[in-house]
């Protein structure tokens, strides 16, 4: 199923909420492309990834929390954020529109490889741009100082 995919901050992603379990959503978006398990015991983290390569964006779901959805990676060029095409936005157009909308720049990094990241932990969102050029949208939930998420209605 080919959906326009928007960006929610802090709520979800298209017609699915941060907190929905993995076959709630997989009624929703269809099976997966690929399915990956990612652990990591020093975060002692446990996640489970559904792809969806052809329309651009992966799933993320907490193994930890009932398999509940926390997080997606986006590089679908047709994103909607808040009415706007996010992937058009240069970094300093995205950082301007951002704290139009109540989010201001928390840190930015360029890792030794040149991608660069552009944060905004209040929207739980990290844009990265190659060349002044965003390839790719992470945001999901916010964790707590108590590694307790936060999933808003």
């Amino acid at each position: 199923m080919l959906l326009s995919p928007e960006i929610k901050l802090l709520k979800g992603f298209c017609n699915v909420n941060f907190g929905e379990s993995l076959s709630n959503v997989k009624k929703i978006f269809g099976d997966p492309e690929e399915v990956q398990s990612l652990e990591d015991s020093i975060l002692n983290t446990s996640t489970t990834v559904y792809h969806y390569w052809e329309q651009g964006f992966s799933l993320f779901f907490d193994n930890l929390r009932n398999q509940a959805f926390c997080s997606v990676e986006i590089d679908n060029r047709d994103t909607l954020l808040m009415n706007t095409k996010v992937f058009a936005l240069s970094e300093k157009e995205l950082v301007e529109f951002m704290k139009q909308n109540g989010y201001g720049l928390s840190d930015m990094e360029t890792h030794e490889w040149g991608e660069k990241r552009v944060s905004f932990d209040s929207a739980g969102l990290d844009c990265y741009y190659e060349n002044n050029k965003m390839v790719s949208v992470n945001f999901g939930v916010i964790e707590g100082n108590d590694n307790f998420y936060f999933f808003p209605n």
